[in-house]
């Protein structure tokens, strides 16, 4: 029993993790009804300038996950501005195809500049570096730390969704767009603001990704972000609540089955469970049934 609650608290860590930047995709899909394949590469963006400002410019860890966000807010809007909003009334193969484009361009750009090695997060002191026990199961403060931060911007972003007027456009468009737009909402700034969160979101799980593993390398991003995307579906893509809790599901499937089966086959299993749910519930936990409109 104690072997399995310490997988299901490692689960939970990944989960934190897989949360975090499938809320990013689910955002974005439910304003504009677009998979965004470029944020798992935003993700990993977010890990090397955590890194660079712990190992360069010697600052400390909030500072560094403040930063991180920051950067990844103006690349997620420039992303939005560059590649997406030309292609808003294209088709949606255009659109799937260029970000699959945005998304390798982000890889082999940071390739170029930082080359393809693996680089390693400085270690933690302190109080970060300590572990607590209970009874046989142990918790890092890392652990701690990831669920902390993720709760915390978690409960941020329900109450920027419910609670602030960017937040009721953001609802606004996502339910119909041209309405939103004849009642005088700036659909454009609601797009932006959308990739802008989203992007912050994802910036933070990249360093608390590097914080507890450990390493970073140019090409983290395209698993976790596939990952990520199952947990969006999984839990009802456009849905919020369902993003949340489909990462987490995924983080613990995915740990429970590497402690008790074999690690060759949890993404195998990951990916499984995204055929298995299109072809059951196609809407994933939380999602509804919508009519397209044509």
């Amino acid at each position: 029993m104690e072997q399995f609650l310490q997988q299901v608290i490692n689960g939970l860590s990944l989960g934190s993790i897989y949360a975090l930047i499938a809320l990013g995709y689910t955002m974005v899909y439910g304003i504009i009804k677009l998979i965004n394949f470029a944020h798992g590469d935003v993700y990993m963006i977010g890990a090397y300038v955590g890194y660079f400002c712990m190992t360069t410019f010697k600052l400390g860890f909030i500072p560094s996950l403040l930063i991180s966000m920051i950067t990844c807010t103006v690349l997620g809007v420039l992303i939005e501005k560059i590649a997406y909003k030309p292609l808003r009334s294209s088709t949606r193969i255009a659109v799937l195809i260029t970000a699959i484009g945005m998304s390798l361009f982000l890889e082999y750009t940071m390739m170029f500049f930082v080359k393809a090695n693996v680089r390693t997060y400085p270690p933690m002191s302190g109080l970060l570096a300590q572990s607590h026990k209970l009874g046989d199961i142990v918790i890092t403060t890392k652990q701690l730390l990831i669920f902390t931060v993720t709760i915390i911007l978690m409960v941020l972003l329900q109450f920027i969704i419910k609670k602030t007027r960017i937040g009721k456009a953001m609802r606004a468009v996502a339910l119909d767009r041209d309405a939103a737009q004849l009642m005088g909402i700036n659909v454009d700034t609601t797009i932006s603001f959308t990739f802008a969160v989203g992007s912050a979101l994802a910036g933070a799980a990249g360093i608390l990704v590097g914080v507890y593993y450990n390493s970073i390398n140019p090409l983290m991003g395209v698993l976790p972000g596939l990952k990520a995307f199952v947990a969006a579906v999984f839990g009802g893509i456009g849905v919020i609540p369902g993003a949340m809790i489909g990462g987490y599901l995924i983080g613990i499937i995915e740990v429970l089955v590497a402690g008790y089966g074999n690690s060759m086959y949890r993404d195998a299993v990951v990916f499984a469970i995204l055929i298995i749910i299109l072809i059951v519930k196609p809407t994933g936990i939380l999602g509804i049934n919508t009519r397209e409109k044509v």
